[in-house]
């Protein structure tokens, strides 16, 4: 059966070169549609299409060897799951600590180096110290050379004439518990019904804004207060009575915002309360943590206070009794009066 059939060697590659020339021989049957004919182009005169290099019958090109940039630690914690490193621009070399190269300092611990470096650096600047972030400036030299005091139209004498008063700071100093805030809002109610215009800068508010970055070491006591007086001046010079609250523990801190005022305008109220009646009161509760450690520094305790030596106004026990809130706004008001400082 098998000797009964005739041999036929079937080579494809010349099955597919005949039927390429048979294709291209044979004429493509008429189109249906006749705007079809007028685009239609014999694949004789078809133009050549760009053909890569192998199509073409030119030897192919070698393979390219692909060259992969892998960063290890990234790709590693992505497929892994593990914590992702944050990007950094340009990584600094890595440091091993104890002499293994398989303990390597990370970014955090970086940080904290760097932080303790700031703080333990004595320089001209502002430096961050631990958690309380203790901003050490100073008071007296600026910190800038290029800058100029720019003077505009309207003064302070405009000011002070529009408003029909004149500006001035009224600096509360006491202990805690001496009634510096019930004073100072007390004096503030009494000149708004007189028409006056007034503002309290109170210490524990001021803590939540302009000063929450201090604590209460020496030198954040010495930095709030700055600030403070700065403030003053400036409500001082747009014609408003700028009452301070503040404990201001240190006479020098006191005599540095008197410095910055001028003409008698800085007018320091002492509340001489003794340190008993302070601490039977004890509104906020601070004596008592004090007393217990759970608070350090805490003036009157185990902090000084330096009582003013010339204050404007002293306000004291009467026979063992303290004055009313309204009696001791009383005495103030009175002295703005004499000194001129409600009129015009």
């Amino acid at each position: 059966m098998e000797a009964s059939l005739p041999f036929h060697h079937h080579h494809p590659a010349a099955s597919s070169t005949a039927a390429h020339h048979a294709a291209r021989l044979t004429p493509p049957p008429p189109p249906r549609d006749p705007r079809a004919t007028a685009r239609w182009v014999p694949p004789a005169a078809a133009p050549a299409r760009s053909r890569s290099p192998a199509n073409l019958g030119l030897p192919p090109h070698p393979p390219r060897r692909l060259r992969l940039r892998l960063a290890p630690p990234r790709i590693t914690a992505a497929v892994t799951g593990g914590p992702r490193r944050p990007r950094r621009r340009a990584p600094p070399p890595l440091e091993c600590a104890g002499g293994s190269s398989s303990s390597l300092r990370r970014p955090r611990e970086e940080e904290e180096e760097e932080e303790e470096e700031r703080s333990s650096t004595a320089h001209a600047g502002v430096s961050l110290v631990g958690e309380n972030k203790v901003l050490q400036m100073s008071s007296t030299v600026p910190k800038a050379s290029n800058i100029f005091w720019h003077d505009c139209a309207v003064g302070q004498a405009d000011r002070q004439k529009l408003l029909k008063q004149k500006g001035c700071v009224v600096w509360i100093t006491g202990l805690s518990g001496s009634g510096k805030s019930t004073l100072a809002c007390t004096l503030d109610r009494e000149l708004h019904t007189r028409g006056k215009l007034s503002y309290v800068l109170d210490g524990d508010n001021l803590r939540h804004g302009l000063n929450k970055d201090l604590g209460f070491k020496a030198e954040d006591r010495a930095e709030n207060i700055r600030r403070v007086g700065e403030v003053a001046k400036l409500f001082a010079d747009a014609g408003l009575v700028c009452i301070a609250s503040f404990i201001s523990p240190y006479r020098r801190d006191r005599e540095s915002c008197r410095a910055l005022l001028s003409d008698g305008s800085f007018i320091e109220v002492f509340l001489n309360m003794p340190l008993e009646l302070c601490e039977s009161r004890d509104p906020k509760g601070l004596y008592k943590l004090a007393r217990a450690g759970k608070i350090k520094g805490f003036t009157g305790i185990d902090d000084p206070y330096e009582s003013p030596l010339n204050s404007e106004i002293e306000i004291k026990e009467v026979d063992g009794v303290c004055p009313s809130p309204s009696d001791m706004a009383g005495q103030v008001v009175t002295y703005l009066e004499e000194k001129g400082f409600l009129h015009d």
